[in-house]
């Protein structure tokens, strides 16, 4: 359960409080993503123009190159296992991790040369993961503004909001297990079921966000949850993108053996590759 300014646990939230999306320390989440060729690109997110000379990390395959979050409020295997993906993906990627602990901050200059930034699952306490994250924030705005692309997944997604986040959404998050006649009602890990771009599916959830947009916003929904409320959203911001799910696409196997859950689709990766094409600005399958 994440814990918002003014809770302090328990097992009822605070009013108006979002609850959280994964526990902290998680060793077995799978981030799994899947990139179209180059020829499907249509206005893909690119660094921004004049791109500061420092990088996080040498760069020598030519990849573009993805940043992931691997601070103190991650799960210890999110951001290793969404590496493992973006190294091996159809249109790989070379990355680095950025964050407290990882030696290079979250900073303009950081930024500048990179064309993906993840926020992944993970996180118990919001409040917390923002003080972290707070002095960063301009820095990622104004690079996502010039052309760069926010992935945020659950408590990712909870930080593309407002009070506190990122604000890159053009409204705001709350836990769906809040919202009127939600069809999960706690924290557990649990399948949800979901309307994908018109079809019924089922995903992995555990207490992820809702998405509340500003009436007539600029964005894409591409799943709602039961109730009605958006459960994945790609809205653009400036000349670039942020891409959110409350629910787990990438969720693999494990996930689902580990609580002994099943998905009634099967464990399939196709809502993850719709996901990050979408972020990412590529033309659907």
């Amino acid at each position: 359960m994440i814990l918002l300014p003014g809770q302090h646990g328990g097992d009822e939230p605070a009013p108006g409080a979002n609850p959280g999306s994964r526990r902290a320390l998680v060793d077995r989440r799978r981030l799994l993503f899947g990139l179209l060729p180059a020829a499907a690109l249509l206005a893909a997110c690119t660094p921004p123009d004049n791109p500061a000379p420092a990088r996080p990390q040498a760069r020598t395959t030519g990849k573009p190159l993805a940043l992931i979050y691997n601070g103190p409020q991650g799960c210890t295997d999110c951001a290793p296992t969404m590496a493992e993906v973006l190294h091996t993906a159809p249109q790989p990627f070379e990355v680095a991790y950025v964050g407290p602990g990882t030696g290079t901050p979250l900073t303009a200059s950081a930024l500048a040369p990179a064309q993906l930034y993840v926020q992944p699952g993970g996180g118990a306490d919001l409040d917390a993961t923002w003080r972290d994250l707070k002095g960063s924030a301009k820095a990622l705005r104004d690079w996502v503004h010039g052309g760069g692309c926010y992935l945020g997944l659950c408590f990712g997604g909870y930080l593309a909001g407002r009070n506190p986040g990122f604000e890159l959404l053009p409204g705001d998050t709350r836990g769906y297990t809040d919202t009127p006649d939600a069809t999960v009602l706690d924290a557990r890990d649990t399948v949800v079921p979901v309307t994908w771009k018109g079809k019924p599916r089922h995903m992995y959830f555990q207490d992820g966000p809702a998405f509340l947009l500003d009436d007539g916003a600029d964005a894409t929904v591409l799943a709602t949850y039961p109730n009605g409320t958006a459960a994945a959203v790609v809205a653009p911001y400036g000349k670039g993108r942020a891409g959110v799910c409350g629910p787990h696409p990438e969720a693999d196997e494990s996930w689902y053996a580990d609580e002994d859950l099943t998905n009634p689709d099967g464990v399939r990766l196709d809502l993850a590759y719709e996901l990050i094409d979408a972020t990412l600005g590529r033309t659907a399958r």
